[in-house]
């Protein structure tokens, strides 16, 4: 099976048309085996240890390992079959014991330390320094000191956690794929044509008449919106918020309940191995963070200061949906609807009148425009590359001279078997040795609303800022000028700083200036209107306390999670989700809610104990865009100069220092607040 096996050709991109599930298990193995062989051969060597002979090295067999894995972990997330499930998760579990195996090998640390000690390491560029820096740290972190049988048993644990984490992610998607509803006109009264529509067209690809209601993210979010039927936003609040746990119409049948105990107990134990109190403190070992109480500090003033306004917007909120709306006991299925009809009313504002003038095609283009305005990389669409969707597009990405220096796969609709939200991941890292260079390639993941016949996706501004966000991550990977993959892009950067570009993408979704570039009727192809602008940004702060609240309430829950667990009570998530609501939150949601249920970031994702860093990069970024909105945010120096600082050097040197660079000053807390609208 690995004769003509596509996983294991040596080529630009991944043959996404040829790869089947039977490939996986043989491409892995034969991968696994090659890279073992040369780090024995590595080790067997007895030149001396130089930063050449042993790291570059070290990155070559990861690249052959990332080269055959990516593709396969992608279609995990956008193409899913009960085939592919199978033999990923086999094939996952293989890889997370090389990687456990490696982090444990004390040989090979032995000989990274030798570079550290040399005295060419004094001589060495930056970037080189902190590879080998980040690798001694993360062997360190892999329990390479450990005696046995604490080395075995932190080998087990990391094997594990990786199967546990692949199952709470098949869970929710199953879980929401399990789910769905017939609709009628009637039901659906209140939800705007597009929305109907799109239910149709599910309906239709379900082989049912009428429309269907799903837990797909753009379903959710129109009924819970805009549907007059109250006991239908209840039906989908419920099933949505219920997902993957003992309660709802699905009960126990995809439940994460002990996945998230057995998840949260092995992390404390494997924290406990290395030395560290808990497993928050272990995470904050690679974060700029430092410490629990800062993050703690960091997260309690913003509750100081967001709760009495969110207090207050729900006191109005409750007062106009009793008035107008004759909603006496607003809960949490009405929320949304009722603050759409209060926007509606203050601003004279919906989304329904924006959308019109967010053509899925026109604000890619405008996207585009704007990183060739501000950052000089021009984005080429290039046909006849294979993909996994007749929907998929690949461009490469131009410097100024006109040659190729990256590519973006981007995959935007929603679609049975492919995961929700949005994200973006890598294809191949920027890698640069031996006079050979391996651009980097990104794929950008959305799942928005399609095309309904000619008319083409029409996004709300909430998917325009979701698309620029993912985008900046992909810019933070694609423009990168660092050799080495370990510390390229977004590799190496500390996790709670690696939103920053991503954050700060969405600010260009509120200037004129970029909005003239893409937010253009798609009929008519007028301009959005003046007035209109105005009440975009009259309405931007809408209900901002209440949106932070909700977001304090996730990253405290999954912060004192991981640094309160005490193996003798278990993981205690509900009743400290209590705790935290209680303290946090305006509104407490009904008892059965199981938000952790459903909470990938934490327990699938790369999130754990620091789901805080999208707050805590939210404050860099909107210090950092500052500087844009004082020079003109299409202002090509100072986007060369953010490119330069933050974008080129990714994780070669501390997030800090780059920011440093870049705004001439540390970055100032009141920022975040600021972006908020609240008074700092």
């Amino acid at each position: 099976m690995t004769t003509n096996n596509p996983l294991l050709d040596h080529c630009e991109l991944p043959r996404f048309a040829a790869i089947q599930p039977e490939h996986v298990q043989p491409a892995i193995a034969a991968v696994l085996g090659e890279c073992r062989t040369r780090i024995n051969a590595l080790l067997a060597s007895p030149a001396p240890r130089t930063f050449a002979d042993t790291m570059l090295p070290q990155e070559a067999f990861e690249q052959r390992l990332e080269q055959v894995w990516s593709p396969v972990s992608h279609l995990h997330a956008v193409r899913d079959s009960e085939q592919l499930r199978a033999v990923y998760a086999e094939a996952e579990q293989a890889i997370s014991d090389y990687a456990a195996e490696l982090g444990q090998n004390r040989e090979l640390y032995a000989a990274v330390k030798s570079v550290a000690d040399a005295a060419e390491f004094s001589t060495l560029p930056l970037a080189a320094k902190t590879l080998v820096e980040h690798s001694l740290r993360d062997f360190r972190l892999s329990g390479v000191a450990l005696e046995e049988p604490a080395r075995t048993r932190f080998r087990e644990i990391a094997s594990a956690l990786t199967r546990l984490a692949t199952e709470f992610e098949e869970a929710v998607l199953d879980a929401t794929e399990a789910w769905s509803e017939p609709a009628d006109e009637n039901v659906l009264r209140g939800l705007p044509q597009d929305e109907r529509e799109q239910m149709r067209q599910a309906a239709a690809e379900a082989g049912k008449d009428g429309y269907l209601v799903t837990l797909k993210q753009p379903s959710v979010q129109a009924v819970l919106t805009y549907a007059d039927d109250r006991a239908l936003r209840e039906r989908v609040y419920t099933a949505y918020n219920t997902r993957a746990s003992e309660q709802g119409p699905h009960a126990r049948q995809f439940d994460n309940s002990a996945r998230i105990e057995e998840i949260l107990q092995l992390r404390h134990e494997a924290a406990r191995l290395l030395g560290f109190g808990n497993a928050a403190e272990e995470s904050l070992a690679t974060k700029m963070a430092g410490t629990p109480q800062r993050v703690l500090d960091f997260l309690r003033d913003l509750v100081r200061r967001a709760k009495p306004v969110a207090a207050q917007e729900l006191d109005e909120l409750r007062e106009f949906a009793r008035v107008e709306l004759a909603l006496d006991d607003l809960r949490p299925w009405d929320l949304a609807y009722a603050s759409e009809k209060l926007r509606l009313r203050n601003f004279s504002l919906s989304e329904e009148e924006l959308k019109p003038y967010f053509a899925l095609p026109a604000v890619l283009d405008g996207l585009f425009a704007i990183v060739a305005s501000a950052f000089g990389a021009t984005l080429r669409e290039r046909h006849g590359v294979e993909t996994w969707h007749p929907d998929v597009r690949y461009y490469d990405v131009l410097d100024g001279s006109g040659a190729v220096r990256a590519g973006c796969f981007v995959d935007l609709y929603t679609r049975s078997g492919k995961r929700g939200g949005a994200w973006m991941d890598v294809c191949r890292s920027r890698f640069v040795s031996g006079g050979k260079s391996q651009l980097p390639v990104a794929y950008l993941t959305c799942n928005f609303a399609p095309p309904i016949g000619e008319q083409p996706s029409l996004l709300t501004h909430d998917d325009v800022t979701t698309l620029f966000h993912e985008f900046g991550h992909g810019l933070h990977h694609l423009l990168t000028e660092v050799d080495y993959p370990s510390v390229a892009g977004i590799a190496g950067v500390e996790w709670d700083a690696v939103e920053l570009p991503s954050q700060f993408m969405e600010n260009f979704c509120w200037q004129r200036d970029a909005l003239n570039l893409f937010a253009r009727h798609w009929q008519t192809g007028e301009l959005l209107p003046e007035e209109l602008f105005a009440r975009m940004l009259a309405a931007r702060h809408f209900h901002a306390g209440l949106f932070l609240v909700r977001q304090l309430e996730f990253a405290l829950f999954d912060f004192r999670l991981h640094l309160e667990f005490d193996p003798a009570r278990g993981a205690r998530a509900l009743p400290l989700l209590d705790e935290v609501r209680r303290e946090v939150a305006v509104m407490m949601p009904p008892e059965w809610q199981r938000m952790p249920h459903s909470f990938a970031h934490i327990f699938a994702g790369g999130y754990a104990a620091g789901y805080y860093s999208y707050l805590w990069a939210e404050l860099l970024s909107a210090d950092a865009f500052a500087r844009f909105e004082d020079a003109g945010v299409l202002h090509r120096p100072t986007g060369e100069a953010f490119r330069n600082s933050i974008l080129a050097v990714g994780g070669s040197r501390p997030a800090l220092d780059s920011f440093v660079e870049f705004r001439g000053r540390d970055p100032q807390p009141d920022a975040l607040l600021r972006s908020y609208g609240l008074t700092a």
